[in-house]
């Protein structure tokens, strides 16, 4: 495939190049770099550049999978041309009422600006007035310009791709006027091409412009450092995506590290599951490394600043320690010898029972207000073999240690750390001067914290191994594999966390949020399907049914044919669900989806509730006239066996208060199933197809169809709109 780079000004991006571009299914490189006032152009790989916004829409109206895209013959494509020169005419604010009810008027009867099929003409003006933002907007409330809005609607809800690109780069002011913040910016090295014309989501950086102080463009290095206890989660994505967007923007690298030195806690199982999280984020990365591979240069570190004077071993018990430091009692061991303290040490190193009771320490400063410079711990015994190393040591260097050294020692020019570590700077700068290393930048960003839920890994842990949830990708988790198979899409995801920015502020988040941008990511495209729950289902019989059950083939989704087809069956025994059976009254008219109108004649009930419907097909009848749109599935023996699954929340309270006890607020409810039974065409979904069921949300299926005995099991995806307790 043919590699092209579209640079541009980040001022006038060139949205009518970008949406055909699109639509035609040409992967496009984005570069916004280009000065003030520059024409936008094309750079091809084989080394030659083509000008001008026109001359860009008619090679992609050339290259285009769409038929006509630049007119069936010479004539239809002189007749594009024309449009295009008279599209730059929405930019100019006198002329722009003129040049609406000009295409209005032009409009009354036709389908597209030219031929019978959508055109770069129509992109062309469509991108126009779009690129004006509000204006735009308020003119179509108006209803001037009727025909104008009705041709500018379709083709919106035709290629619903289009709203994503103008939502990229256009602002209530007009065309780059606000999203010069939100423009994907190009970086040399690790660019991934744009998926059919957009930016690929999983390669997005963020919405505004962010400096590192010091950063100097090909200098920067960054690394995400995750511990191996646990899987990734939604906070760590943020802390991933930012390092990736910085070392995009100063052309720098990135390192993966895994902070492995508790191995009481740690797995390949985790490093493995983490690796996977962070391929799913689309995280690029220049290489894989491991505190581990640093742990003798440590005890060599450790040992020097004992020999210094910099460090001592402490054998005051942890609790007692811990009591010292808050109030500020030097340790009765801090002014021990340097032999002596080097003696310990050799306890510690073999594990000995005087050695597995001391610690190391790093000599800083009891007395400081700030309490992480209280001789903070170095080094601790730890006889757990290790995932990596085995039993190679028996002495393991803490966070506070470890991580500092290797900053300096793998290169890190800045080291990203959420805000809730700021007590903690100083003590990081400290020790990288009592070790004599090069200094390493620290840059803050806020923890990300979402209402009703634990990021603690200790705490997720508890869960896991309480039972309380099926493991660490259960959908009620904020891991991303939890969250993933609950389903949401990366691409909200991603889009969810560059939306919070490189803020400083703590903030906590709603999830209604984040499943609205995943709502919006699903709707257009996941297949429709129908389902009636299996509990007091109710029989409607059609009087006038059709005597012999007939097939006939619909869209898996009216508005996009992508979804493919699926087999509708119809009887003149159809299932209802019971609270739409219970709603409707005698002589009542309404339309069952996807057939037409029926006229209720009949309602037999047993002790009150409805047990059967009678009622006669009224295909004349309009849809337009009627309350109830009902779902239906037909009395057949092909529908399939259904667990619907519904999740809440596993705290029943939205923050916790410090010092507050997550098992006191647990959620006593968090799961639901409901049986039910789905249309045939539903045997065919395999793990992971999202699908919406009519009238009763969307849904992820997590286990397929096997065979008629055993259930598809459909996880209900949130909406944003609708509550999700279960109590």
């Amino acid at each position: 495939m043919v590699e092209i780079v579209v640079s541009f000004s980040a001022e006038s991006p060139p949205l009518a190049v970008i949406a055909a571009a699109r639509i035609a299914g040409v992967p496009l490189t984005i570069d916004p770099s280009l000065p003030p006032a520059s024409a936008s152009l094309f750079r091809f790989s084989s080394g030659i550049k083509l000008q001008g916004t026109n001359t860009l829409l008619r090679y992609l109206g050339r290259v285009s999978k769409l038929s006509d895209f630049y007119g069936k013959d010479a004539i239809e494509s002189s007749q594009i041309d024309e449009w295009l020169e008279y599209a730059p005419i929405f930019s100019s604010g006198p002329q722009f009422e003129g040049a609406c009810m000009h295409v209005d008027e032009y409009l009354v009867l036709r389908s597209f600006l030219v031929g019978y099929s959508l055109s770069i003409a129509d992109i062309a003006i469509w991108s126009g007035l779009a690129g004006t933002g509000q204006r735009w907007e308020s003119l179509k409330k108006s209803r001037k310009f009727q025909n104008l809005v009705r041709w500018f609607n379709s083709i919106a809800e035709e290629y619903s791709s289009l709203n994503e690109v103008t939502g990229i780069y256009v602002g209530k002011r007009g065309l780059g006027k606000s999203p010069s913040t939100n423009l994907p910016r190009t970086s040399k090295g690790n660019e991934e091409p744009l998926i059919n014309g957009e930016v690929n989501p999983r390669e997005k950086v963020l919405p505004f412009e962010v400096d590192l102080p010091g950063a100097k463009v090909g200098e920067v290095c960054l690394r995400f450092a995750p511990e191996p206890s646990g899987f990734l989660h939604i906070g760590h994505t943020k802390a991933a995506l930012l390092n990736q967007y910085f070392a995009h923007r100063y052309r720098g690298r990135m390192i993966i590290r895994f902070d492995d030195t508790n191995p009481s806690k740690e797995s390949n199982e985790f490093v493995e599951n983490l690796l996977l999280d962070i391929e799913t984020l689309g995280i690029k990365y220049d290489a894989v490394t491991y505190t581990s591979d640093y742990f003798p240069q440590l005890m060599e570190m450790a040992e020097r600043l004992i020999t210094k004077g910099k460090a001592y071993v402490d054998a005051t018990p942890r609790e007692q320690m811990q009591k010292e430091r808050m109030d500020g009692i030097e340790s009765k061991c801090r002014n021990n010898k340097v032999e002596e303290n080097l003696l310990l040490w050799k306890e510690m190193i073999v594990a000995s029972e005087r050695g597995i009771q001391c610690c190391v320490r790093g000599k800083l400063d009891m007395q400081d207000p700030n309490k992480s410079l209280r001789d903070p711990v170095y080094y601790r015994c730890n006889p757990d073999p290790h995932h990596r190393v085995g039993s190679k040591y028996k002495v393991y260097p803490t966070y506070d240690f470890a991580c500092p050294f290797v900053d300096s020692v793998e290169g890190i020019t800045h080291a990203l750390r959420s805000s809730e570590y700021h007590d903690r700077n100083a003590q990081y700068y400290r020790i990288l001067d009592d070790m004599g290393l090069r200094k390493v930048q620290i840059y803050e960003f806020s923890r990300l914290n979402m209402v009703y839920t634990l990021l603690s890994k200790r705490k997720l842990l508890w869960f896991v191994q309480n039972g309380k949830v099926e493991g660490w990708d259960d959908p009620r988790f904020p891991t991303v594999q939890g969250i993933v198979r609950r389903g949401l899409k990366i691409e909200a995801l991603i889009q969810f966390i560059l939306q919070q920015g490189a803020s400083k502020n703590i903030n906590l988040m709603e999830w209604d949020k984040l499943w609205t941008i995943n709502k919006k990511i699903i709707d257009p495209i996941c297949p429709r399907h129908t389902a009636v729950i299996e509990e007091r289902r109710v029989i409607f019989t059609l009087i006038n049914g059709p005597e012999h059950p007939f097939v006939r083939v619909l869209p898996r989704h009216k508005k996009f044919e992508g979804a493919g087809n699926k087999a509708a069956t119809y009887t003149n025994r159809i299932w209802l669900d019971y609270a739409d059976a219970s709603s409707v009254s005698e002589g009542e008219e309404v339309t069952l989806m996807d057939w037409g109108n029926a006229i209720i004649t009949e309602i037999k009930k047993e002790n009150g509730s409805v047990i059967h419907l009678v009622g006669v097909l009224h295909p004349e009848g309009s849809v337009k006239t009627t309350k109830l749109k009902l779902t239906w599935l037909p009395d057949t023996d092909e529908l399939i066996s259904l667990s619907l699954v519904e999740f809440d929340y596993l705290l029943k309270k939205k923050k916790l208060e410090e010092g507050e006890d997550f098992l006191d607020n647990l959620n006593s409810c968090t799961r639901r199933e409901t049986a039910a039974l789905g249309d045939s065409n539903m045997r065919n979904l395999k793990r992971g197809d999202v699908i919406q069921l009519e009238r009763k949300g969307y849904f992820r299926c997590d286990v397929p169809f096997v065979r008629p005995s055993k259930h598809v099991v459909l996880f209900a995806i949130p909406d944003g709109r609708q509550p999700t307790s279960l109590n």
